[in-house]
């Protein structure tokens, strides 16, 4: 079948705020909008300025009245516990009616801010959809993150409550979350009042009287009590969630979502970009405390009517290399979502796909890959021993749903391995050079989305309006930077290579090097310091971190660094995957005093390199050499 993808995109093109508004009549509205797109509001504009809506009740309540109160909405699947849990839509719908009365219950109403601190359970799907059933702004926060980087989104968002769980599960271990939210609690400067905790039959808690409320006891006297909660209508600009990205340590970014163009992106997305139908089955393998959680295990499936599945696991050794196809067999999944990384671990441990027949996987039919790029053996061996096309394509969290992908939808284009395809309708992607200027075809520069951003994109930064034009806008004025180098080849496929700034990809989660660097400064030995993402064949990257200590310690250096390296994971988590530390005796520095932190990169990866014109001491570039060789890095 020929690929409609060309008219498609040229009929966005050709009338932007048309080809929207026909996107939009798939969304019920208490109200409709006034116009389609106001330039004049908000920082770059704003989508469906006017109308009234309400996310639950297009993921929950219209399926339960137009014919799919009995189809299976949400599936949990925990291969940490080995427990499945079903539920259709009026059973979704209950449990969330139940756990915002609750919300009510504690003084939560419109506009007010929930943090969810929560493992992979469906009470966190609940949990946010109960949120935006009466209209309150839900920040879900990861649980691998420590106190500290939970207290600095407690006093960013403000929360009047957060929902957590006595216990996170990992392979071989169970983490205690209420002493890390306790702790966070102490640490924030901001106070909160009330929280919903989830007890666990894995490791129990004790609830802090008058703050705690147990999150079993009150659905349940909810439910017992008949209580119904109507959903709230709120306006389509304002706030859905927050989620916060790009950092670990330090003052937070945090990424606004609106309802209204959320909901038309996510909802198109899904049959066009993904071709899911309503019915069938869907699963997005991440977390809910990133974004892909957020879009397409939460939102996106349960607005088109589709079944979601969540996943409480690892592809590897939960228990083995076949999980993931386990999952796919049992549940009748028609396309997975997941990160490279997830398959070069598959790959590692299971080269020749030994695990894959041992399943009935007829039902499935396209593997969609993101997180961080694809390489293209990755993708071979998925090809190869799945027999289903691979779609390798490229977002943000601040985009919400894909900048470019292979629209399966509309009709798959040829693959170009390396490439996430073109651009999705809405997307006008540009590569200009540092002065802003556009670049020839194949030329790698700094890609660029022309604004208006389409719906769907963050309007701005929580209570940040100023740094986010700092951070997306000023350097290409009309352009949103999207801080990824890249080029367009001569087909209009999009070939994204780095990174332009110091944020690290890690397994598909990104982390900030400045952030761990504040880790790293904060050990007394320490007097210098600085982290580099080095290329990993099974995570992407991983950080590895550079220490100059101070002069006159005497103490032995490796009893140092792992010091160090158990200071990264409390302050900022295991998600750092922070392992390496290589004591040196000086930084590499330009005469002003920057780090060269590219050039050292380039060396722990064993690629070319010039030397910096700018460089104070070109001989301690040797020494870094040497001092990786010691350590069998770069050789």
């Amino acid at each position: 079948m020929a690929s409609r993808y060309h008219d498609v995109y040229d009929s966005w093109k050709r009338d932007p705020e048309g080809f929207w508004a026909v996107a939009a009549k798939a969304i019920d509205w208490v109200k409709p909008a006034d116009k389609v797109f106001d330039e004049t509001a908000g920082i770059y504009g704003r989508w469906f300025p006017g109308a009234l809506c309400n996310t639950c009740h297009n993921a929950v309540d219209r399926h339960v009245e137009n014919g799919r109160a009995d189809q299976l909405a949400l599936i949990h699947d925990s291969a940490m516990t080995g427990t499945v849990r079903k539920f259709t839509y009026a059973e979704l719908q209950a449990e969330v009616t139940a756990l915002a009365a609750v919300l009510v219950d504690q003084g939560v109403g419109q506009g007010d801010r929930v943090i969810i601190y929560m493992p992979m359970v469906a009470e966190a799907a609940f949990a946010m959809l109960a949120c935006a059933r009466i209209g309150a702004i839900h920040s879900v926060v990861f649980g691998g993150f420590a106190a500290r980087e939970l207290a600095t989104r407690i006093d960013d968002a403000t929360p009047k409550l957060i929902i957590s769980a006595s216990c996170g599960l990992e392979p071989g271990r169970t983490v205690a979350y209420k002493p890390l939210l306790d702790g966070a609690i102490d640490l924030a400067r901001h106070k909160v009042e009330r929280t919903i905790i989830l007890k666990r039959p894995q490791l129990d808690c004790e609830l802090v009287p008058g703050r705690d409320v147990d999150y079993a006891q009150g659905v349940a006297a909810a439910k017992a009590a008949g209580r119904k909660i109507d959903c709230v209508p709120v306006a389509a600009t304002d706030p859905l969630y927050i989620l916060y990205t790009s950092g670990t340590t330090g003052q937070p970014k945090g990424v606004v979502r609106d309802n209204g163009g959320h909901m038309v992106m996510l909802h198109w997305s899904m049959k066009n970009e993904f071709g899911i139908d309503p019915g069938e089955v869907f699963w997005a393998a991440s977390d809910v405390g990133w974004v892909v959680g957020h879009s397409y295990i939460v939102y996106a499936p349960l607005l088109a009517g589709c079944t979601t599945v969540l996943f409480e696991g690892k592809p590897v050794g939960t228990p083995d290399a076949g999980t993931f196809w386990r999952v796919i067999a049992e549940h009748g999944v028609a396309s997975l979502f997941t990160a490279p990384t997830a398959f070069r671990a598959i790959k590692k441990e299971d080269p020749r796909g030994e695990f894959v027949p041992k399943f009935d996987l007829s039902k499935f039919r396209t593997l969609f890959l993101a997180g961080e790029r694809a390489d293209p053996e990755t993708i071979k061996w998925a090809e190869r021993h799945l027999g289903v096309p691979v779609i390798d394509h490229w977002w943000q969290t601040e985009t919400g749903a894909p900048i470019s992908q292979n629209p399966v939808g509309l009709g798959i284009l040829p693959v170009k391995y390396g490439s996430p395809c073109v651009p999705m309708p809405g997307y006008d992607v540009q590569v200009l050079d540092d002065a802003g200027h556009p670049v020839e075809r194949g030329t790698l520069g700094n890609v660029v989305l022309k604004l208006p951003l389409p719906p769907g994109c963050l309007p701005t930064l929580w209570n940040a309006d100023q740094r986010f034009r700092q951070a997306y806008l000023d350097e290409f004025p009309g352009y949103y930077k999207t801080a990824d180098a890249g080029y367009i080849d001569d087909d209009g496929y999009l070939f994204i290579m780095a990174r332009t700034d110091d944020i690290i990809n890690v397994a598909g989660h990104r982390l900030s090097t400045g952030g761990m660097e504040e880790v790293l400064a904060e050990h007394p030995d320490v007097a210098e310091c600085a982290v580099i993402g080095m290329a990993d064949a099974l995570k992407g990257q991983a950080p590895c971190g550079f220490v100059v200590l101070n002069s006159g310690v005497s103490r032995d250096v490796a009893e140092i660094e792992r010091e160090i390296v158990a200071l990264v994971r409390e302050r900022i988590g295991p998600v750092a995957a922070f392992k390496i530390v290589v004591t040196i005796k000086r930084l590499p520095k330009t005469r002003s005093g920057k780090i060269l932190r590219g050039t050292m990169q380039k060396i722990a990866d064993r690629e070319d390199w010039k030397m910096p014109a700018t460089i104070d001491d070109p001989a301690v570039l040797d020494e870094i050499s040497e001092a990786l060789k010691a350590r069998g890095i770069g050789v």
